[in-house]
């Protein structure tokens, strides 16, 4: 392996996605024979609290003695610079000088998204690029079967859809509900779970969309169980409507880019799904589509709280069926 690593991730990583990366870049480290590495946490860009003159933010200036270590005393302990989208041209510039005058450093860059030039250029060149893929449930549902056998777990089939359905695509808390499985024996059954595990998962809202699109009612009414437990139904009415929105200026565009401009110039996974599914959805069905968020939006803002759950499954049959292309 390359003494430079880039794991790269998503650009909106979630907690799972985050799990797998760092896994990822601590198994690269033990590779490459660095069991202590340097870590450096990049803060998020805008972050307040350092002088506007200075070169370098001061978490991140004990990367520039952690890389010349390695040229100057032979033998580096190694880097692992987390958040690496997240650092500042001047940063990057300063980095990459090192990273090409240092050749017997060892670093590893974790990024959600892309690592500023002219540093992310020059590890794309010499580096060792590690992708981790948006996790879905398929991907999730592999990763949980894999997990189980690592700890000597015998997990039936309803026990690992149900531990989907409690912590959907969340690894990370996939592993540690697994850790607590542990104690009780190597055989895992759907009522153990379904005892043990009362919590829903903080679904995610496009999860939901995705089953709206697959016009399927069942599991998208789940979804909107899940979602409910923690979110309030107007935060859901906002999302579809934007949704909407972009679903009309997906179809009346001629071209991705000119999409992209229209929307606001962002690209991204979500936007290129709604563009390839610009076709999939008839202009009459948004338009009745607009017309229900906007009185589900007057029902959730005049209504009494306790029929909001009911317009929500209402609104949430009604897009199934206009998504879904089913009558």
């Amino acid at each position: 392996m390359k003494p430079l690593v880039v794991v790269s991730g998503p650009r909106d990583a979630g907690p799972g996605e985050r799990d797998l990366m760092m896994e990822r870049a601590h198994l690269a480290l033990q590779q490459l024979g660095v069991d202590a590495p340097i870590r450096i946490d990049v803060p998020a860009k805008g972050t307040a609290g350092d002088k506007d003159d200075a070169v370098m933010r001061s978490p991140v200036q004990a990367i520039v003695p952690a890389l010349q270590s390695g040229s100057l005393f032979g033998g580096a302990d190694g880097v692992l610079v987390v958040d690496a989208h997240a650092l500042l041209k001047a940063e990057a510039e300063v980095i990459a000088e090192l990273v090409e005058i240092s050749a017997d450093s060892v670093a590893v860059f974790v990024a959600a998204g892309s690592i500023p030039a002219p540093l992310g250029t020059i590890l794309r060149k010499r580096g060792e690029i590690l992708s981790v893929k948006r996790i879905n449930e398929r991907s999730a549902g592999e990763w949980l079967g894999r997990a189980a056998r690592d700890r000597g777990l015998r997990v039936d089939s309803e026990a690992l859809t149900l531990l989907l359905q409690r912590f959907g695509t969340n690894v990370a808390a996939l592993g540690q509900a697994l850790d607590q499985l542990i104690v009780e024996g190597p055989d895992i059954g759907g009522e153990l779970v379904r005892n043990r595990f009362k919590n829903r998962p903080d679904e995610p809202m496009w999860h939901y969309v995705d089953s709206v699109v697959a016009g399927n009612h069942a599991d998208a009414l789940r979804r909107l169980a899940d979602f409910l437990q923690h979110g309030h139904p107007l935060q859901l009415l906002a999302f579809l409507q934007n949704d909407v929105r972009r679903r009309a200026l997906a179809a009346a565009a001629p071209d991705y880019d000119t999409f992209l401009d229209w929307d606001g110039g962002k690209a991204g996974w979500g936007m290129e799904k709604v563009w390839k599914q610009r076709s999939r959805i008839k202009g009459s069905d948004l338009k009745l589509a607009v017309g229900a968020l906007a009185r589900a939006d007057l029902q959730l803002k005049t209504a009494p709280e306790s029929g909001h759950r009911v317009t929500m499954e209402r609104l949430t049959v009604a897009m199934c069926r206009w998504y879904g292309g089913r009558r």
